[in-house]
Parts: C-alpha cells; structure tokens; sequence
C-alpha cells in the first residue's frame, strides 16, 4: 500500500496492490490499520453501495453530524471521477477541489476527512461505488451543494454533447452562497 497527501487537508489517496488473472481479480480496499495511520479515531459505522449509469453525477455531499463523518471510498466496478471539495470555513485549503480517478482495477482508495464535501460522475457504462462513514446516515445532519453551482468550480468530465444525469434532490440542493448564508458549511 502505498499512502500519498492529497491537495485537500487531510484528505488521502491509498493505493493497494492489484492481482489480476484468468478468473478477474483481488485487491484489498480496507484494512484499519493503514487508516490508522491518517485517522486513529476512525472506526465504521455504515457501509454503503451506489450502483450508476454512464454520465450519473452523484454530489456534492456532506454531513454536518455532531461526531462528524469522514468516508473511505473506492470503485468496485466501472470506472468514476471522484470529486472532494473544502467546505470548511476555516481550512487551509478552503474551497479547494481535488479529482481522483477511480475504476475497480485502479487499486485506489480515498480517505475524505469530516466536512469535505464528496461527488462523483461516471465515465464507464456503469459504475458501483463503495464507501464506508465513520457515522451513520443522519438525514437531519445530511447536506448537499448543488454539483453545478459554478462557484463551485467543478469541471465535470462530461464529454461534449452529453448531459450529466443528476438528480432532482442534487440540482435542487442549495448553492455555496446559500449554504453560507444558512450557516450549513462546515466548519474546520
């Protein structure tokens, strides 16, 4: 496994060895120990699965549960662009956005620190993402940012002459400036 920063505080990219062969292949996305190196308190609490199809965007998510939530997240199947994006007013790198390409044989896993926001868009035919939190689902601590707010800066791979598929719960999300405003940013 090897460990590298990412440009995000306290974000990680883990990348495992890959064996492939005639049947497909096996990586490891988890062991608690390697996580132990970027967070001792971390410890699973909800395991989650998304299964989309080509072009999906999923994002820009976050939650703002009193104990915080941090997520470890790979591509089982398919392949994804991972998108993190500082939402903690305070932070070092506020506001900065960071893309991961992740696809089932990548051997790649991102640790994403409580209050960084997380989204995805899908460049295979289809794409299962799977993620473990450090809490669990809270909806009245669930937040999202609308993925196309250009204050935002998100540059969505969508090739031209396509449309992003997001849904009504994410194109309906408030903007920055709104979140701002309602105080629903987290803070670092």
């Amino acid at each position: 496994m090897t460990l590298q920063k990412l440009s995000i505080s306290g974000a990680y990219l883990l990348t495992h060895r890959v064996f492939p062969d005639e049947r497909g292949l096996f990586r490891e996305w988890f062991k608690a120990e390697e996580v132990g190196l970027i967070d001792k308190s971390f410890s699973v609490k909800q395991a989650n699965h998304s299964h989309s199809k080509q072009t999906v965007i999923r994002g820009i998510h976050y939650s703002l549960a009193p104990q915080g939530q941090a997520k470890i997240v790979t591509c089982a199947s398919g392949r994804i662009v991972d998108v993190l994006v500082d939402l903690r007013i305070g932070s070092p790198s506020f506001m900065k956005v960071e893309y991961v390409e992740l696809s089932e044989d990548s051997g790649k896993v991102i640790f994403i620190p409580t209050g960084v926001g997380h989204g995805f868009f899908v460049e295979s035919e289809s794409a299962a993402v799977v993620y473990l939190t450090s809490s669990g689902y809270a909806p009245d601590y669930e937040k999202a940012i609308c993925p196309t707010d250009p204050q935002l800066g998100i540059n969505w791979p969508i090739p031209e002459g396509e449309l992003g598929v997001i849904s009504k719960a994410d194109t309906e999300a408030p903007t920055l400036a709104q979140a701002k405003e309602s105080g629903t940013l987290p803070v670092f």
